[in-house]
């Protein structure tokens, strides 16, 4: 059964880098067809689609974060980690990954709150 759990400073300050890592236990985040993605949600809004790493290494991102965002990925951890630059208090919110499969957003982590603020 695969179970994916967020990491990362739950608090950070206005302009500095936001960067969390997702460790992915029970599967292998380089299996073929397996996406693997970063999703928010900011307090009293919805989800928002962050981005995702594929399980050949590519990329993609939300056109409206792309500027700020990059994902990445460590292989010999079993790990793939955001980094959200330039970050500003509208950033607040729970950060959760999730893999993805034929179109299917499961599993998820638990979701990390990270606040943005002096």
């Amino acid at each position: 059964q695969v179970q994916l759990q967020e990491s990362g400073p739950g608090l950070v300050k206005p302009s500095q880098t936001l960067s969390l890592t997702c460790t992915v236990s029970g599967g292998s985040i380089t299996t073929s067809y397996y996406y693997w993605s970063w999703i928010r949600q900011p307090p009293g809004k919805g989800l928002e689609w962050m981005g995702v790493i594929v399980y050949d290494g590519s990329t993609s991102y939300s056109p409206s974060l792309k500027s700020r965002t990059s994902i990445s990925r460590d292989t010999s951890k079993n790990q793939f980690s955001l980094q959200l630059s330039s970050v500003t208090p509208e950033d607040t919110a729970v950060y959760y990954c999730a893999g993805v499969y034929s179109g299917s957003y499961s599993p998820w982590g638990q979701g990390t709150l990270v606040t943005v603020s002096e």
